[in-house]
């Protein structure tokens, strides 16, 4: 039995740093669990809600950037893009992430390294000027493109546990492999205030830049959250070999 309101509670002692993530569009597309399954490391099993599996690309803000240590005076912002799926790892759900392209330099070096997330650097802008916003990403070297303008819709408010609203949201592990063997990194925030979007436009190479299937121009389900404030955790071995 997965249990997933653990990973939601704040873990002991203190963060490693903070952040906010702020006007994220969740886009979610169905996949096949058994065409997902050669593209994520075999030390981690899919989650699927249902016997469904999910891929999703997250464009979202990153803003007051700062690793404890760090004045609050000297926090950055940057804007990133995220394409990721869900997994469990001893019974513990979590998210594992294909790519991240993010506006900084800084932040794609430091998250390579420290954490071995696959962090690229991209030219990205946001356009919130009028009733539809609009994430735009290009790759460095042109080698992958993201395109998407949304509407925000119907407030449906803080996800119901079992829902597919929870399963999608509320994920507060992530799972890399780093060296042959598997670390979990942990956040913690309040719950989204989830809200549906309608994405009026969209094109995108991530996902099969990615190495996965070309999975249509239009996501299954979008959904908006104006954001969270979040504390993250240092990230940890969970001493499994891949």
């Amino acid at each position: 039995m997965i249990d997933r309101m653990t990973p939601s509670r704040r873990p002991g002692g203190a963060n490693a740093g903070t952040q906010r993530w702020e006007s994220l569009l969740f886009c979610h597309w169905e996949i096949d669990p058994e065409t997902l399954r050669p593209h994520v490391p075999a030390a981690m099993d899919l989650d699927t809600f249902q016997g469904r599996a999910y891929v999703g690309i997250v464009p979202f803000k990153m803003r007051d950037i700062r690793p404890s240590w760090l004045p609050r005076r000297l926090a950055f912002n940057f804007l990133e893009t995220n394409v990721r799926t869900y997994v469990t790892h001893n019974d513990r759900p979590g998210v594992y992430f294909f790519s991240l392209d993010a506006s900084s330099r800084l932040a794609v070096i430091a998250a390579r390294i420290g954490w071995a997330l696959p962090y690229y650097y991209a030219r990205m802008s946001v356009d919130d000027s009028d009733d539809t916003s609009r994430y735009q990403s290009v790759r460095r070297g042109g080698a992958a493109e993201h395109r998407v303008s949304f509407r925000v819709a119907e407030q449906l408010g803080p996800s119901a546990p079992e829902s597919l609203e929870h399963f999608l949201f509320e994920r507060y592990l992530l799972f890399v492999e780093k060296k042959g063997r598997v670390f979990c990194g942990q956040v913690h925030h309040e719950p989204y205030d989830v809200w549906t979007a309608e994405v009026t436009e969209m094109a995108d190479q991530l996902i099969t830049a990615a190495g996965l299937p070309e999975l249509g121009q239009r996501p299954a389900l979008a959904h908006y959250s104006p954001g969270v404030d979040v504390e993250v955790f240092a990230i940890r071995d969970t001493g499994v070999m891949r």
